[in-house]
């Protein structure tokens, strides 16, 4: 009995596989994308870049586990509803007030390290920022609000 279930939890785990969410890769910059239009210097841009374009953008590296479902699933459904909140491929597409708004929620967001999550930083270390680098951006970001 427990072979024929084992069996088929693998058959059905196989089956999984072959349904594939959309991979969210762009090839090109946008003309509306937060760093352009910003002028951000490269040490803010690599930062930004590192904790934040994976989710918050039109271009994601994705890790090896998000060919296998299903996490394919689970990372592609992360990625749809962070760049619902902000996407900074479309950062000049929004309204004065809208990007006004987000800007304010980044600070709050940083300042209370709510970003980037803690359940991205255990397989992307790299992404986690330092209490100097969170007072950078934050500053940075102040800078940019009206």
């Amino acid at each position: 009995m427990l072979k024929k279930i084992g069996i088929g939890l693998l058959i059905i785990f196989v089956a999984i596989q072959f349904y594939r969410p959309a991979k969210n890769v762009s090839e090109v910059t946008s003309v509306n994308d937060f760093l352009e239009v910003n002028n951000v210097s490269k040490k803010l841009s690599k930062m930004i870049k590192t904790s934040c374009y994976d989710c918050h953008s039109n271009n994601t590296n994705y890790p090896w586990y998000a060919e296998v479902a299903p996490l394919s699933w689970w990372i592609a459904h992360h990625v749809d509803e962070a760049k619902e909140e902000l996407n900074f491929s479309e950062w000049n597409a929004f309204s004065e007030k809208r990007k006004e708004k987000k800007l304010k929620e980044m600070i709050e967001e940083l300042e209370e390290k709510e970003m980037p999550l803690k359940s991205y930083l255990p397989m992307h270390p790299e992404a986690e920022l330092s209490d100097e680098q969170i007072n950078e951006l934050t500053t940075w970001v102040k800078s940019l609000r009206k």
